[in-house]
Formats: C-alpha cells, structure tokens, sequence
C-alpha cells in the first residue's frame, strides 16, 4: 500500500528530534564532564585520561621563608618533617649550626608557622632524627653533635638526646660524647630485644669511625665498632634483602669514597661489604637515601657527589651529580648515573608530581653562583623505565645543602622545605629555611 507523504514527514520529524535530544545529551555530560574536572583542579581531557598536570620546571613552585629570618650567614646543617606534637600537623626540626640550637619551626595551624628553640644549645648539630627511645610514646629527638663546625681533629663530638615529656618541653641528654665529630645518628631495633639500638657515625677529621650502641635500657648504650674510618656523613638503616634483618648503609667521603653495607644478621652481628668506591679521592660524596627508585618492592640506595668543603678552591667540579645503585636482590646492585648537577647534595626519593612513579630531587651547595642561571634546586623526572630527564625547579636561594620532602598540609600534594649553609662567596639571595609549595 502507497504511503502518504505526510507521513513521510512525520517519520523525517520524528528521527529528527530523537537526533537533536542524542546530540544535547552528549554535550550536556561533555559540559558536566569539563566542570568536575575543573573543580578537582584539572583540565579536561580524552575519555580514560587523567587531569593534566603541571609540568615540573621553574614555575611548578612558589616559595616562601618559614621560621625566623636570617641573621648574618645562615648555617642550617639539617632539617627533619615531622609531627612531632601529634597534632595533625607536620612541622620542621631545624639542626642551626651558627647558633648551636635545635629548632621546631611549629605548624600551629594550616599553613601557618612559629619558631621556638627546643632543649638547651647543642654546639654543632648536624644531623636530626626522631625515635621513642624509651617507650613513653612520645617521640624524643636524636641530634649529632659535632661540637664545631667545620669539623678538625678535636674529640668535641657527642650524641644527645632532646627527651619529650610529651608537653612540648624538652631536656638535653647526652648518651655518647668526647668521640670524633658525630655527623649521623639513628635509631632501629638492631636485635631482637625490642628495644631501639643506635646508629652512630663520626665523621671525625684524620681520625673517625661508624659504630652501633646496644641499648641496654633505661638510658644505658654498650657501643659496638663498625668501621675504622673518617668521612661518615649518612649510615640510614634498611632491610636490603627482605630477609627481616636489618642491615646499614653508610657513605664514607675522606679517606676513601666508598658506600658501604653492613649486612645484619637481626642479632647485632654485622658484615662489611663495599658496593661502590671512586677512584677519584675528590669525588666529594655528599648525601646518601633510601627508596624504591624502581617501583620492584626492593629498597634502592641513591647518593650525590657535590661536596665543595675540601677543594682548595671551592666550588663545583664537572663529575658532581646523583647516582642510583640498584638493588637486584641477593645482595646485587647495579650502578647507574642519573645526572649531572654541579654541588648535589641531599638526594630524596619522592614522587613529585603525582605521577605514582618516584623522582629524585636534590639541592646544590657549591654551584657557580656568580652564574644566575646556575641550578640550586633540581628534581630528576622518572619516567618509569629508568630514565630520568632533568627538571631546574629553581636558581635561587642558593647555597642549599638539605632538602626534604612531604606532604605538609595533608592534601596529597609534595612540599619541599630547603635549609641553607653559606660558607663561601658570593652570598647571594640569602635564606635560612625555604617552603616550596605546588601551585595550583
């Protein structure tokens, strides 16, 4: 039977206005789509793309000082992020090697500091860590002491103790002093006691040496040596092999420069074993951290070269830079250079940028800073397959020896807080403790 025309056009009609619904619908989820990306703070993209981020470089901070302003040349020897107050809230322990002081640059409130001295004067403090020594659940703060810096032959150095009664008020208890230069101290349960040992390493000057101390209970250590060498500046703590025993890593800069293992036994037996040593006696190993660098579960050890301290004309030298050892289990590592950087200190495992895979960042102490494009601040982009392209995230302040990274404001984004040491001319853009914030 002939259909009428009119129906015809009813029919044209109607796939017409199904089609016009089809297209408004699908603009209207695209439209929805862009403003819940906009709201998390990305772009829209591609169905199954993530927001885009901002790319790592010059622009991906902003920065800010925090604490007390400097006075004269500042000479922050170490810094720590921690909760130390269990308020929520990360805060930064500062070791000041110019005034002698441990410092809490406290986070009283979101994205608000205070600076207040913490214990009594500790003469050159230079490394800082954090351990509940003697189980009241408040953490205790661990400093080495290195009596004056820099260091000379004089057996000034100590380990002290700044004890939490858990009000915020500290006091000073010395656990080891009239040793070498002490530059490291952490504590780890080392045997099987329950109870955290310590970790010690003296950096000394001709004389030097790395031990362990037993804790024996109620503030009573019985040391054990380790090695007889100076030049100790990290020894952290990890378990290479999975095994459950923890060993020691330590990197040796004087008369060797050699990263050292101590393999543990759990039972406060250890066995030395050198993984990495430079011919090059001016290499100037400067800074040494654990981290999966390769995302396989197995603990990685990463160091810099940038040490400017003991050249006769100080400065940067062309092999400074950052290297990873690979762990392959078994007690393997392969060795691996990521990058040049003229004065690289402070080496952190971190994934700066969201991505899931970690980057390296480091800071520089003894770049050519009369140069104002010399790189103080530098992230080694990781891009999951071992390769790292370098990232400048800033030229200044300058003269930055320590770097550390968390996430301060409980956002899920990476901060960076910078300490300065200003030994040697020029002294430029001056600072003393540095927040670097992502931006938005």
């Amino acid at each position: 039977m002939k259909v009428p025309a009119a129906a015809h056009w009813k029919r044209w009609l109607l796939c017409g206005a199904l089609l016009a619904l089809l297209v408004t619908y699908a603009a209207i989820r695209r439209s929805a789509g862009s403003r819940a990306w906009a709201r998390a703070g990305g772009a829209a993209g591609p169905a199954g793309q993530s927001p885009a981020r901002r790319p790592l470089g010059l622009d991906y901070f902003t920065k800010r000082q925090i604490g007390r302003p400097p006075e004269g040349l500042p000479c922050i020897t170490d810094l720590l992020i921690v909760d130390l107050d269990g308020s929520g809230l990360k805060g930064v322990l500062v070791a000041d090697g110019r005034l002698n002081k441990v410092t809490w640059i406290r986070q009283v409130r979101l994205g608000v500091f205070e600076e207040q001295d913490i214990g009594q004067p500790v003469a050159g403090p230079a490394h800082l860590e954090v351990a509940d020594l003697n189980g009241t659940g408040h953490l205790d703060v661990l400093v080495a002491s290195m009596g004056v810096i820099p260091p000379n032959n004089q057996k000034v150095g100590a380990v002290v103790v700044l004890e939490n009664d858990g009000t915020n008020h500290f006091t000073n208890r010395v656990l080891l002093d009239h040793v070498a230069h002490v530059t490291y101290v952490a504590a780890a349960p080392l045997t099987k006691s329950g109870r955290l040992d310590l970790v010690v390493g003296e950096f000394g000057y001709f004389e030097g040496e790395i031990r362990w101390m037993e804790n024996l209970g109620n503030w009573n250590f019985k040391s054990h040596p380790l090695l007889d060498l100076p030049g100790t500046i990290h020894a952290p703590v990890a378990d290479l092999l999975g095994n459950g025993n923890l060993d020691i890593v330590a990197l040796v800069s004087k008369k060797s420069e050699d990263v050292h293992v101590f393999w543990g036994d759990g039972h406060g037996r250890f066995r030395d074993q050198v993984l990495y040593g430079s011919t090059n006696m001016d290499f100037g190993m400067s800074g040494l951290c654990i981290g999966d660098v390769n995302r396989d579960g197995r603990p990685d050890i990463v160091y810099t070269c940038g040490d400017g301290f003991n050249y006769f004309t100080p400065g940067s030298r062309p092999w400074h830079g950052v290297q990873w050892l690979e762990n392959l289990g078994t007690g393997k590592f392969a060795y691996h250079r990521v990058g040049d950087f003229p004065g690289a200190f402070s080496p952190v495992v971190v994934d700066l940028n969201g991505d899931g895979i970690p980057d390296i960042v480091a800071c520089s102490g003894f770049n050519d800073w009369n140069n104002p494009d010399a790189a103080s601040l530098m992230c080694f982009e990781n891009d999951g397959a071992g390769h790292f392209t370098p990232r400048i995230l800033a030229h200044d302040p300058t003269h930055l020896i320590v770097v550390k990274a968390a996430d301060m404001f409980n956002d899920g984004r990476i901060e960076l807080v910078t300490g300065a040491f200003f030994l040697f001319l020029p002294y430029n853009h001056i600072s003393r403790v540095t927040l670097w914030e992502p931006r938005k």
